[in-house]
């Protein structure tokens, strides 16, 4: 799976919000698609990051922590951006994540998920996302792995 950036982009981005973007795209293919968790922590390892999603901790590290044993349990797990929206430093993705080869493209299997990035001087310093299971499976996965808080940033 690969993010074509250049079909999602919108006429209306500034040259820095397209930036913001291409920061945010590299980011999620790499980690997401290619699980190149060392490209990851060499280009991206530097940054501030806050985590808002209160399952990881915080810092880049907590989503490398969630991503890779993600990826080792599912290693056909793929995020399909289907919109890229900027607001000045700010990046949505809303996507469609799947654990299994066969369920790419389906959009009564995997998960539909809400991701924003803030980019603030080319580096990504926060993190809020939305994940909504779509299939009963995935709605008892997050079920089970979920409940627990790792750091005490809100949701907003």
């Amino acid at each position: 799976m690969r993010i074509d950036l250049d079909s999602l982009k919108k006429d209306t981005w500034s040259e820095q919000e397209y930036e913001n973007a291409v920061i945010v795209t590299d980011f999620v293919q790499n980690i997401m698609n290619n699980h190149d968790f060392d490209y990851i922590k060499k280009k991206y390892g530097n940054h501030k990051y806050k985590q808002h999603n209160q399952s990881m901790v915080d810092g880049l590290t907590g989503v490398i922590q969630v991503v890779s044993s993600f990826a080792k349990r599912y290693p056909d797990y793929t995020y399909d951006v289907k919109h890229v929206y900027v607001d000045g430093p700010f990046v949505t993705l809303h996507s469609h994540a799947t654990n299994n080869k066969k369920h790419r493209g389906n959009p009564k299997k995997g998960l539909n998920i809400m991701d924003i990035w803030k980019v603030e001087k080319g580096e990504i310093t926060e993190h809020w996302d939305a994940v909504q299971p779509i299939h009963g499976a995935m709605r008892f996965l997050f079920w089970m792995i979920g409940g627990k808080f790792k750091n005490n940033n809100t949701y907003f």
